[in-house]
Protein backbone atom coordinates (compact mmCIF):
# COMPACT_ATOMS: atom_id res chain seq x y z
CA UNK A 1 0.00 0.00 0.00
CA UNK A 2 1.32 3.42 -0.97
CA UNK A 3 1.54 5.95 1.85
CA UNK A 4 0.16 9.37 0.96
CA UNK A 5 1.97 12.40 2.30
CA UNK A 6 -1.25 14.33 2.80
CA UNK A 7 -3.94 13.26 5.24
CA UNK A 8 -6.36 16.22 4.98
CA UNK A 9 -6.65 16.02 8.78
CA UNK A 10 -5.19 19.50 9.26
CA UNK A 11 -7.31 21.31 6.70
CA UNK A 12 -9.39 22.99 9.41
CA UNK A 13 -6.44 24.31 11.41
CA UNK A 14 -5.95 21.45 13.84
CA UNK A 15 -3.42 18.70 14.30
CA UNK A 16 -2.85 15.68 16.50
CA UNK A 17 -0.13 15.44 19.13
CA UNK A 18 1.74 12.22 19.85
CA UNK A 19 -0.90 10.47 21.90
CA UNK A 20 -3.78 11.55 19.70
CA UNK A 21 -5.08 14.70 21.39
CA UNK A 22 -6.11 17.35 18.83
CA UNK A 23 -5.00 20.97 19.22
CA UNK A 24 -5.10 24.10 17.10
CA UNK A 25 -2.06 24.68 14.89
CA UNK A 26 -1.55 27.95 16.77
CA UNK A 27 -1.08 26.05 20.06
CA UNK A 28 2.05 26.91 22.09
CA UNK A 29 3.26 23.33 21.80
CA UNK A 30 3.22 23.52 17.99
CA UNK A 31 4.99 26.87 18.09
CA UNK A 32 7.73 25.20 20.14
CA UNK A 33 8.23 22.05 18.11
CA UNK A 34 7.61 23.90 14.84
CA UNK A 35 10.50 26.24 15.68
CA UNK A 36 12.68 23.22 16.49
CA UNK A 37 11.71 21.70 13.13
CA UNK A 38 12.59 24.95 11.35
CA UNK A 39 15.93 24.97 13.13
CA UNK A 40 16.54 21.38 12.03
CA UNK A 41 15.93 22.45 8.44
CA UNK A 42 18.48 25.26 8.75
CA UNK A 43 21.00 22.78 10.13
CA UNK A 44 20.39 20.70 7.00
CA UNK A 45 20.96 23.82 4.93
CA UNK A 46 24.33 24.42 6.58
CA UNK A 47 25.26 20.80 5.83
CA UNK A 48 24.38 21.33 2.15
CA UNK A 49 27.31 23.75 1.80
CA UNK A 50 30.91 22.62 1.48
CA UNK A 51 32.09 22.44 5.10
CA UNK A 52 34.72 20.32 6.86
CA UNK A 53 33.64 16.70 7.35
CA UNK A 54 33.94 16.87 11.14
CA UNK A 55 31.50 19.78 11.22
CA UNK A 56 29.07 17.98 8.89
CA UNK A 57 29.18 14.90 11.14
CA UNK A 58 28.49 16.99 14.24
CA UNK A 59 25.58 18.71 12.48
CA UNK A 60 24.01 15.31 11.71
CA UNK A 61 24.24 14.45 15.41
CA UNK A 62 22.63 17.79 16.25
CA UNK A 63 19.80 17.07 13.80
CA UNK A 64 19.18 13.75 15.53
CA UNK A 65 18.95 15.54 18.87
CA UNK A 66 16.54 18.10 17.41
CA UNK A 67 14.28 15.27 16.23
CA UNK A 68 14.33 13.89 19.79
CA UNK A 69 13.40 17.30 21.18
CA UNK A 70 10.62 17.72 18.62
CA UNK A 71 9.16 14.31 19.53
CA UNK A 72 9.30 15.14 23.21
CA UNK A 73 7.57 18.50 22.67
CA UNK A 74 4.85 16.84 20.54
CA UNK A 75 4.23 14.19 23.20
CA UNK A 76 0.86 14.47 24.94
CA UNK A 77 1.38 12.79 28.31
CA UNK A 78 -2.29 13.01 29.29
CA UNK A 79 -3.53 11.02 26.29
CA UNK A 80 -0.53 8.90 25.31
CA UNK A 81 -0.62 5.12 25.54
CA UNK A 82 3.16 4.89 26.07
CA UNK A 83 5.11 6.55 28.89
CA UNK A 84 7.39 9.49 28.09
CA UNK A 85 10.32 7.33 29.16
CA UNK A 86 9.81 5.34 25.93
CA UNK A 87 10.83 8.41 23.91
CA UNK A 88 14.51 8.95 23.11
CA UNK A 89 15.68 11.97 25.07
CA UNK A 90 18.67 14.24 25.19
CA UNK A 91 20.58 14.48 28.44
CA UNK A 92 23.22 16.57 30.15
CA UNK A 93 26.01 14.73 28.28
CA UNK A 94 24.66 16.18 25.02
CA UNK A 95 24.98 19.69 26.45
CA UNK A 96 28.56 18.92 27.50
CA UNK A 97 29.34 17.64 23.99
CA UNK A 98 28.18 20.97 22.54
CA UNK A 99 30.39 22.82 25.01
CA UNK A 100 33.35 20.69 23.98
CA UNK A 101 32.75 21.47 20.31
CA UNK A 102 32.45 25.18 21.07
CA UNK A 103 35.74 25.08 23.00
CA UNK A 104 37.46 23.08 20.21
CA UNK A 105 36.51 25.64 17.54
CA UNK A 106 37.11 28.63 19.80
CA UNK A 107 40.76 27.60 20.27
CA UNK A 108 41.36 28.51 16.61
CA UNK A 109 39.57 31.86 16.65
CA UNK A 110 40.80 35.34 17.47
CA UNK A 111 39.46 36.83 20.68
CA UNK A 112 36.21 38.70 20.23
CA UNK A 113 36.05 42.36 21.30
CA UNK A 114 33.01 43.58 19.33
CA UNK A 115 29.75 42.24 18.03
CA UNK A 116 30.02 40.64 14.60
CA UNK A 117 27.72 41.55 11.75
CA UNK A 118 25.84 38.40 10.70
CA UNK A 119 26.70 37.24 7.21
CA UNK A 120 29.99 36.81 5.45
CA UNK A 121 29.99 33.73 3.25
CA UNK A 122 26.90 31.53 2.66
CA UNK A 123 27.94 28.93 5.26
CA UNK A 124 28.48 31.50 8.00
CA UNK A 125 25.31 33.36 7.06
CA UNK A 126 23.28 30.15 7.35
CA UNK A 127 24.85 29.56 10.79
CA UNK A 128 23.71 33.01 11.91
CA UNK A 129 20.17 32.28 10.71
CA UNK A 130 20.26 28.95 12.57
CA UNK A 131 21.48 30.80 15.68
CA UNK A 132 18.52 33.18 15.64
CA UNK A 133 15.99 30.43 14.87
CA UNK A 134 17.51 28.46 17.76
CA UNK A 135 17.01 31.44 20.08
CA UNK A 136 13.36 31.64 18.97
CA UNK A 137 12.90 27.90 19.58
CA UNK A 138 14.38 28.38 23.04
CA UNK A 139 11.94 31.23 23.77
CA UNK A 140 9.00 29.11 22.56
CA UNK A 141 10.03 26.21 24.79
CA UNK A 142 10.43 28.54 27.78
CA UNK A 143 6.93 29.93 27.10
CA UNK A 144 5.57 26.37 26.90
CA UNK A 145 7.11 25.67 30.34
CA UNK A 146 4.55 28.10 31.77
CA UNK A 147 1.73 25.66 30.95
CA UNK A 148 3.31 22.19 30.98
CA UNK A 149 6.32 20.56 32.60
CA UNK A 150 9.29 20.36 30.21
CA UNK A 151 12.57 18.54 30.78
CA UNK A 152 14.91 21.40 31.68
CA UNK A 153 17.85 19.92 29.76
CA UNK A 154 16.01 20.88 26.54
CA UNK A 155 16.33 24.56 27.40
CA UNK A 156 20.01 24.19 28.31
CA UNK A 157 20.65 22.28 25.08
CA UNK A 158 18.95 24.93 22.92
CA UNK A 159 20.75 27.71 24.76
CA UNK A 160 24.12 26.08 24.22
CA UNK A 161 23.21 25.19 20.64
CA UNK A 162 22.70 28.85 19.74
CA UNK A 163 26.18 29.55 21.14
CA UNK A 164 27.48 26.65 19.05
CA UNK A 165 26.05 28.20 15.86
CA UNK A 166 27.64 31.55 16.66
CA UNK A 167 31.06 29.97 17.09
CA UNK A 168 30.52 27.72 14.06
CA UNK A 169 29.76 30.82 11.96
CA UNK A 170 33.06 32.37 13.06
CA UNK A 171 34.93 29.11 12.57
CA UNK A 172 33.59 28.64 9.05
CA UNK A 173 34.38 32.27 8.20
CA UNK A 174 37.96 31.67 9.22
CA UNK A 175 38.05 28.33 7.36
CA UNK A 176 36.74 30.07 4.21
CA UNK A 177 39.09 33.04 4.74
CA UNK A 178 36.12 35.40 4.94
CA UNK A 179 36.74 38.61 6.86
CA UNK A 180 34.43 39.17 9.82
CA UNK A 181 32.82 42.59 9.83
CA UNK A 182 32.74 44.01 13.33
CA UNK A 183 29.86 46.16 14.51
CA UNK A 184 30.85 49.71 15.31
CA UNK A 185 28.69 52.25 17.05
CA UNK A 186 28.55 54.80 14.24
CA UNK A 187 25.91 57.41 13.76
Amino acid sequence: MEMKIYTKQGDKGGTGLLGGHKVKKSHQRLEAYGSVDELNTWVGMIRSYPIPNIEADILIQIQRKLFMIGSYLAYDAENATKPVSDLPMINENHVVCLEQQIDRMNEHLPELSNFIMPGGDPQSGACHVARTVCRRAERRVVALCESIEINSVIIRYLNRLSDYFFVLARYLSQHNKTKEILWKNEV
